[in-house]
């Protein structure tokens, strides 16, 4: 288990089940991240719309599951900045985790809207630093071409569901039974265990990440600084002026995340530093780019659309006992992980006769539509007249998606990810 390895030409390798020992790290780190993550964002709608007697905010429907949207877009959003140019990956990825446990810690103590407006800022650009560098810092614990690779990302996958799997359920019950702020808290603590286990092994990923391969200029950064501050006056006076409301969040939140989304890929395109060969992998990514935007699209309805059927419509009883309705958040993940032995092998078999990683893709955007077909059956419905198990197997469709999205992803990006750039 502990075994050391030594590949010609390079220093001896400490390994884990045949793994740069450093994956343990990251696999624990990101499962802990997507427990608090994925436990808290289950429960964010139902805290937004409840009513106050039962501990909610009692806002509008909409308003709230357009709140949950826009957070969902933030998060993503926020991966853009990175972080890497100025910290490097390594550092990032622990900051990142410790911005994340401020942000849940402000929504379990912090009542009201002021809560929620400092929790989600800070959950979200917190996320979006660790998870854009831990997967990329995982890449570089590989070699280019070393055949470990794309079973590392598995097992970091797998972490990844393990905690979106667990998360939802711990905090649902403590929402149901001790009241939301006790479910946030949940979040906080998971992220803090997290960073216990990350920050005595940092050693594990050696000079991995540590790095800077771009560093922003120090007359950059009074630069950016100035920039940051820009950005915030406009959305301070977007708010004051009533530009932007809640009840348009989401759709702000979209045009924004499209137009820095052009920009980025325009930047790259342009610039000098590119060569000919980066550019035509930067170009065969946008298509693969939009196929994931859509995926994760679709995906978020998980905690907006689905969230509101799962407590308006679906019946959790189960042998008597009634199971949270936030419940419906781990179900993906259950069956991702039932599927992903099965996909897995069947990918090893045939080897080259697979599809390609774009047809992955399309065949995945198309499965997750059927996924959302599998329910117009029981959309006539009134009351909880929609058994769980039903659902539950109405949503199978999503874990085939994500085998062939999210999993195919992540290698590809590593791939076509430029150094410069950060392309995660």
């Amino acid at each position: 288990m502990g075994a050391v390895g030594q590949a010609e030409g390079r220093p001896a390798e400490r390994t884990l089940f045949g793994h740069p020992v450093g994956l343990a790290n990251l696999f624990g780190v990101e499962l802990w991240e997507r427990f608090s993550f994925y436990g808290m964002l289950t429960i964010l709608g139902y805290y937004l719309y409840y009513s106050v007697t039962v501990g909610g905010l009692e806002l509008p429907k909409t308003t709230a599951t357009g709140i949950v949207g826009a957070y969902g877009g933030l998060v993503y959003l926020s991966t853009v900045l990175g972080g890497c140019r100025l910290l490097g990956m390594e550092r990032t990825v622990f900051y990142g985790g410790v911005v994340v446990m401020c942000g849940h810690i402000a929504l379990a103590i912090v009542p009201g809207l002021a809560g929620v407006a400092a929790g989600l800022i800070l959950v979200a650009l917190g996320s979006g630093a660790l998870k854009a560098n831990a997967s990329s810092l995982l890449g570089t614990l590989y070699e280019k071409g070393d055949a470990r690779c794309d079973g590392g990302f598995t097992l970091f996958y797998l972490g990844i569901n393990l905690g979106a799997f667990i998360g939802p359920l711990i905090t649902g019950l403590l929402q149901t039974h001790a009241g939301f702020h006790y479910g946030f808290g949940a979040a906080a603590v998971g992220m803090a265990l997290g960073l216990a286990q990350y920050v005595p092994f940092r050693r594990n990923l050696g000079a991995h990440g540590c790095t800077v391969p771009n560093p922003l200029l120090h007359s950059a950064i009074g630069w950016v600084a100035g920039m940051v501050v820009v950005v915030v006056a406009v959305i301070v006076v977007a708010f004051v002026t009533g530009l932007v409301k809640l009840s348009n969040l989401s759709q702000v939140t979209t045009g924004v995340i499209i137009a820095a989304s052009v920009a980025y890929f325009v930047v790259m395109l342009a610039s000098a530093k590119v060569t000919a060969i980066e550019r035509t992998r930067v170009r065969a990514f946008i298509p693969m780019f939009i196929a994931n935007a859509v995926f994760w699209s679709l995906f978020q309805q998980i905690f907006t659309v689905l969230a509101v059927d799962s407590d308006e419509r679906m019946n959790w009883s189960i042998v008597g006992w009634t199971a949270p309705s936030s419940w419906i958040g781990s179900i993906e993940p259950v069956w991702i992980i039932a599927l992903s032995p099965p996909f897995a092998i069947m990918w090893t078999k045939l080897g080259n006769r697979a599809p390609t990683t774009p047809r992955k893709f399309a065949y995945g955007v198309i499965g997750m539509g059927l996924a959302f077909l599998l329910f117009l059956p029981t959309s006539g419905t009134t009351g909880k007249a929609v058994p769980a198990l039903w659902s539950s197997a109405s949503w199978r469709c999503s874990p085939c998606v994500s085998c062939c999205c999210r999993r195919s992803g992540c290698p590809s990006r590593q791939s076509l990810r430029r150094r410069r750039f950060g392309l995660r």
